[in-house]
């Protein structure tokens, strides 16, 4: 059975409500999709760019491998601010090694600010490690506006604060970031 006659307001309100609800309602499942595609995204690219540091890790790695078992390639990395023996430029650059793969570990989140700084403060009780730390100073002074250049201020100031402390107790030594 038709309508006949006008059709009463009420019913064209209730008309227009439910499609602006419709409307709504697709433009919120739209939104999702979108919002989905772009967590995936995001999870993409944060997976390549571990990638990309593993493998970057790894080439670094070689490299170093090859100049501590070659000495005339290791005098292509003597880069540091006194000069140095053979056997100390070997220890410098797998000294070298660790710190990098230490700092890798951060960058992927395998290991907190926090505990960056806890395995440094420990890394840091080799006296070799000191003299490596100390030998490239101007090369870390080069790297502004990174987070490895806020990491080495932290070791830094770490590693004043081991050579000023009046204790034995070089795990208590300093006060580790907050993670964020």
């Amino acid at each position: 059975m038709g309508l006949r006659g006008p059709v009463p307001a009420a019913a064209v309100g209730i008309g227009m409500i439910a499609g602006i609800l419709i409307g709504k309602a697709l433009h919120h499942r739209e939104l999702e999709a979108v919002h989905l595609r772009l967590t995936r995204l995001e999870q993409t690219a944060h997976t390549q760019r571990h990638t990309n540091l593993t493998s970057q890790q790894r080439l670094h790695w070689e490299m170093l491998s090859k100049a501590i078992d070659d000495p005339e390639l290791a005098e292509v990395l003597d880069l540091y601010e006194t000069s140095v023996s053979p056997k100390q430029r070997r220890q410098f650059l797998f000294a070298n090694a660790q710190y990098t793969n230490l700092l890798l570990y951060y960058r992927i989140g395998n290991i907190s600010r926090e505990e960056f700084f806890k395995h440094v403060r420990g890394f840091l009780q080799n006296p070799t490690v000191r003299d490596y730390w100390y030998a490239t100073r101007q090369q870390r002074a080069s790297l502004a506006d990174t987070d490895e250049a806020e990491l080495g201020l932290m070791v830094d100031d770490l590693l004043r604060q081991l050579e000023d402390a009046d204790t034995e107790e070089w795990w208590v030594v300093g006060e580790p970031p907050t993670d964020e």
